[in-house]
């Protein structure tokens, strides 16, 4: 059984699709060639007649199904996940059930099996800039993690950083003229969104406390994680708004980044990161174009921070090696915004900068990085919108934004 999970209208249903049933694709742009064999082969419990006969009578929905399916959108039947477990266990064949999930299901309340050993878990992201650009192969992580990143001289991003940063990653949004139009999708896919599976996830007394409470978690992003000042403007308790942040997690809007530690420190600051899942999004929700973000250098570096951690994001989501994001800061105020370790051997560190120039200070939190580290340091970038990638010495390095997605 395989899940590709992740935002709603990042692309899982029809990367299902193409990958599982391509004539499903076919028949959708011309409908006059539908068959019985492709429209039995995939099932979207947001149709009404679908959801209703699963959700009646799961054991019956799920023993008449075809020996090969596609079900869509499975967060909304919960139950489903103990019937399909010993449907798998009864007759075991690989990638016999595709479903996608607009929510992480592993972290919904009410599936009360996990299936381990028996499902594959895709994370699906919106898209990264490699892919806008048609890189198919970006090598800014094995850069970083082999210590080879090369002198040289490129054009600065400049005014087009801002725009890459205004428009996000979401397929649907980015043919959209830049302005009215894109904003609105944005506003419209987050109302929507809030409404439509928060009810769904949870029960929820006040669903106008979302919007709000997400637009607050967005001033935050890239920032530490500050509970108690995202509950102050609403007469709910802090736990009831930390159970709402939870349920933003688990769709994919939110993401809280773990610190980065080893446990020959003691002196690191151990509270997460918070950073919204798309900038798109962001600044949708914060009413600032690329205009705005020019002028108002804090709020471009924040989004940036995020930018540059979500593309790191989805391009590590296929790289054949396993990594995990976290932050470094110490209490004397040394910081890395992003650190990747690759296993549990490698460590790599990324600091973010909105400036067109490096200088040695902005190394700080890398070299306590790689002091805390030890042999485990790969190499340390600090990311910047200049055109000169160079070497810092000691495996650090100051790399222009665009390599990012670009060969560096």
């Amino acid at each position: 059984m395989v899940l590709i999970h992740g935002p709603r209208q990042c692309g899982k249903t029809t990367l299902a699709q193409a990958v599982y049933a391509p004539e499903i694709l076919k028949q959708n742009k011309d409908s006059t060639k539908a068959t019985q064999n492709t429209t039995n082969r995939y099932f979207n419990f947001e149709d009404n007649v679908v959801y209703r006969s699963a959700k009646d009578d799961p054991v019956g929905f799920v023993s008449r199904l075809p020996e090969r399916v596609i079900l869509d959108e499975v967060q909304r039947i919960p139950e489903i996940f103990s019937i399909l477990k010993m449907e798998v266990d009864r007759k075991r064949i690989p990638g016999r059930f595709v479903l996608t999930g607009s929510a992480n299901v592993l972290l919904v309340p009410k599936l009360s099996d996990s299936l381990a050993g028996r499902m594959q878990v895709v994370r699906l992201h919106p898209l990264a800039q490699c892919e806008l650009e048609g890189e198919s192969s970006p090598c800014f992580l094995d850069a970083v993690f082999e210590n080879r990143f090369k002198t040289r001289r490129t054009e600065r991003l400049g005014s087009q950083l801002y725009e890459r940063i205004v428009a996000g990653g979401y397929p649907a949004a980015l043919p959209l003229p830049a302005g009215r139009r894109r904003t609105s999708w944005y506003r419209n896919y987050i109302e929507a969104h809030l409404q439509k599976d928060m009810r769904d996830l949870a029960q929820i007394r006040m669903l106008d406390v979302l919007p709000r409470l997400l637009t607050l978690a967005t001033a935050q992003t890239a920032g530490l994680f500050n509970l108690s000042n995202l509950a102050s403007p609403f007469q709910i308790s802090r736990s009831t708004i930390g159970n709402y942040i939870k349920l933003l997690e688990t769709v994919f809007l939110i993401e809280r980044v773990p610190p980065w530690h080893s446990n020959r420190r003691s002196r690191l600051v151990k509270t997460p990161k918070i950073h919204i899942g798309d900038t798109g999004l962001a600044c949708a929700l914060l009413g600032v174009d690329a205009a705005g973000l020019e002028e108002d250098r804090s709020l471009l570096g924040q989004l940036l921070e995020t930018f540059v951690f979500q593309e790191l994001r989805r391009q590590a989501s296929w790289h054949d090696d396993y990594m995990s994001f976290h932050h470094y800061r110490d209490r004397d105020g040394a910081e890395v915004d992003i650190v990747i370790e690759r296993g549990a051997l490698a460590v790599a560190g990324v600091e973010v900068k909105a400036s067109s120039t490096v200088t040695k200070k902005d190394f700080r939190g890398l070299r306590r990085l790689r002091k805390a580290a030890g042999n485990r340091f790969t190499a340390g970038a600090v990311l910047y919108d200049g055109e000169v990638c160079a070497s810092f010495g000691d495996g650090l390095y100051a790399v222009p934004l665009r390599f990012l997605w670009e060969t560096p």
